[in-house]
């Protein structure tokens, strides 16, 4: 594979950093934790050459690297005694906000390998291809992957989004004084 200098990093920056967060975020559970990343993933960019390939290989290689760290700080997290996974973490909060603690849940429960796939499908909006190559699968175990994730989410989910649609909603009145 042919390398190119890295005067790419700043376009592959403007390109796929809302992506890459947006990744982190749902990998790690912490916004915070995310952004430290996602600069984490563009510093490593820019020390390395940039693969020359066409754009959905580099944008796989990219995710590659945000893959790769996000599973680093898992990993770090989970030595660490006493560390509190950001995931387990539920607080009383809005009904729509229980809802995405019940996804951040479930998402936590997942195997490493199934939540990346689904995540980088799902929400950083790659293709099979992509994530197999950023993931090292085949397009088909992908394919398997995620169809066999959606599944079981949503039967992790069924029950909370059950709750969420069964609340009244609550109208409010403006009396005038």
């Amino acid at each position: 594979m042919s390398v190119t200098v890295v005067a790419d990093a700043e376009s592959l920056y403007a390109a796929h950093r809302q992506g890459v967060f947006r990744y982190l975020c749902r990998a790690v559970g912490h916004a915070d934790t995310a952004r430290d990343l996602t600069q984490d993933v563009f510093l490593r960019i820019a020390r390395t050459a940039v693969p020359r390939d066409s754009e959905g290989g580099v944008r796989a290689w990219v995710f590659r690297i945000a893959r790769n760290l996000a599973i680093d700080h898992q990993r770090a997290r989970r030595r660490t005694p006493g560390a509190s996974n950001v995931h387990d973490v539920v607080v009383a909060s809005a009904p729509a906000q229980d809802v995405s603690a019940a996804v951040n849940e479930a998402l936590a429960t997942l195997g490493d390998v199934d939540r990346d796939v689904f995540l980088l499908r799902e929400v950083a909006g790659l293709g099979y291809d992509d994530i197999a190559r950023a993931c090292g699968l085949t397009p088909d175990a992908v394919r398997s992957r995620i169809h066999r994730t959606r599944l079981e989410l949503r039967a992790r989910l069924a029950a909370p989004i059950a709750r969420q649609t069964a609340r009244p909603m609550r109208l409010r009145t403006h009396e005038s004084e």
